[in-house]
């Protein structure tokens, strides 16, 4: 389990002296437990991969965004730290797609459709995240069906 990973990640680097590391795993654990916590009320039980996974994914979102402002703010030294908190994270993800598997599946996934125009995009979107769960990442999936269907 990946929430085991994590664990032996922070007493591996706890123990290294490794600053960075340890910081950036402890913010992984806090917002894995804040998701737990909103998961609580929720009927449904879910893949705990799948919800470490998602929580992953969306930390990486946001330090990509932050990246982009901090150099847009000329900040280099911000957007430093922030790579490397992706990097830090990234380590907990399960294997991606390459880019020409991720392409093939989600070109595969809009011919099984029908899917022709972007008005089919949600339909498209919500089987890739069916069918390829976290081998992919979201904001990928989606720039992928929109080539896909702007091509098709």
């Amino acid at each position: 389990m990946i929430r085991d990973t994590i664990k032996t990640a922070l007493v591996t680097a706890m123990k290294s002296g490794d600053k960075q590391s340890t910081a950036t795993i402890r913010l992984i654990q806090s917002a894995i437990k804040n998701k737990d916590i909103e998961l609580r009320t929720a009927a449904a039980t879910t893949d705990d991969d799948a919800v470490v996974t998602e929580v992953l994914q969306k930390m990486i979102k946001q330090r990509r965004e932050s990246v982009t402002m901090y150099r847009q703010g000329n900040r280099e030294e911000l957007a430093a730290q922030e790579e490397s908190e992706i990097a830090v994270i990234e380590r907990f993800l399960p294997a991606q797609l390459s880019d020409e598997e991720a392409q093939a599946k989600v070109r595969e996934i809009v011919a099984e459709l029908g899917a022709t125009s972007m008005k089919d995009m949600g339909r498209v979107m919500a089987a890739v995240k069916e069918r390829l769960g976290t081998s992919i990442e979201p904001a990928r999936a989606s720039g992928l069906v929109k080539g896909a269907l702007s091509g098709a």
